[in-house]
């Protein structure tokens, strides 16, 4: 015969201790997420939303591309690369920075949760506001790049691009808006580069910034990544490789290793990395819940009322 549990209705005492347990462990694997999203957004790969048609049809408007972090720490940026790069210093004035808020309230806050909500708002994707750009970079450091032949294609150290698979339809290789120049002849220093937008007719970029402080040209360390992965919407899903015209030989560099090739999946591997600890966290509650622990043998055995000789063992 079975011992009967003094309250039928109630769980067994060690099932609600697991369930409150689990329910204390779940605030702590969500936080380990968030942060662990967070370091991937800072140091990784970061969302970025496209707001204008300036790299048409390349990339559309209210696209949401992924930008990787980490490749320009492995390989040089070359031409063909699309860049995402802040302008504040070149393209647009430096940001000024105001006085301090007098309410020390208002200046903990600016400090604190302010930078933690637009932290967490960017794991979703950030529009590109007035000091982001993405653009295609044309030459990098040592190329002279020249618009145009007598066939009006542009030209890096000589070799022609064959521009025709990016440009917007329509577009000519020195199609530019009113202000811009239409024909340039720049030889890239070493730090910059020369970008353009893919939508030629309405871009603004290098060809437009010539009287900036760099003459149009970006520094490298401006560049906060390589666009490598349209993720949104599905329709436009894919990847970004440089155009075949940009492996000639003789631009930039064309002769690109086979860690040059890997370094857009980076960021999918140091996802995989980062994710582990949140992985051995969620398998050591599962290992921890009741039924587990009942099928290992490790809940304790029923007790029985006093004056009550021990089951058999096979009533256990």
């Amino acid at each position: 015969m079975r011992a009967k549990s003094a309250n039928p209705a109630s769980p067994p005492v060690t099932q609600r201790r697991d369930q409150r347990s689990l329910l204390r462990e779940l605030p702590i694997l969500l936080v380990i997420a968030l942060v662990i999203a967070m370091v991937v957004k800072t140091f990784v790969v970061q969302a970025f939303v496209i707001p204008s048609g300036s790299m048409q049809d390349t990339l559309e408007i209210g696209d949401k591309i992924l930008v990787n972090k980490l490749v320009y720490h492995f390989r040089a940026i070359q031409p063909g690369d699309i860049v995402v790069f802040n302008g504040a210093g070149s393209w647009e004035p430096a940001a000024p920075t105001g006085p301090a808020s007098a309410n020390p309230v208002a200046r903990a806050y600016d400090d604190t949760l302010r930078k933690l909500f637009d932290a967490v708002g960017g794991l979703f994707g950030s529009p590109l506001d007035q000091t982001d750009f993405v653009k295609r970079v044309i030459g990098v450091p040592g190329d002279h790049v020249v618009c145009c032949n007598s066939q009006g294609l542009i030209t890096i150290n000589g070799v022609p691009l064959h521009e025709q698979s990016y440009l917007y339809p329509g577009n000519q290789p020195d199609s530019a808006p009113l202000g811009a120049l239409g024909e340039f002849n720049v030889r890239v220093p070493a730090g910059y580069l020369w970008v353009l937008g893919d939508h030629r007719a309405i871009s603004d970029d290098s060809r437009g910034h010539t009287a900036d402080p760099h003459d149009g040209l970006v520094p490298e360390n401006r560049v906060i990544g390589r666009a490598f992965l349209i993720v949104w919407p599905p329709s436009q899903w894919r990847v970004l490789p440089i155009p075949a015209t940009f492996d000639q030989v003789g631009i930039g560099h064309a002769a690109a290793s086979a860690a040059s090739a890997a370094a857009p999946y980076l960021p999918v591997t140091a996802g995989a990395v980062g994710g582990v600890p949140l992985t051995w966290l969620c398998r050591r509650a599962r290992r921890r819940s009741p039924w587990r622990l009942r099928l290992a043998g490790r809940l304790p055995r029923r007790r029985v009322r006093p004056g009550r000789a021990p089951l058999p063992e096979h009533h256990r």
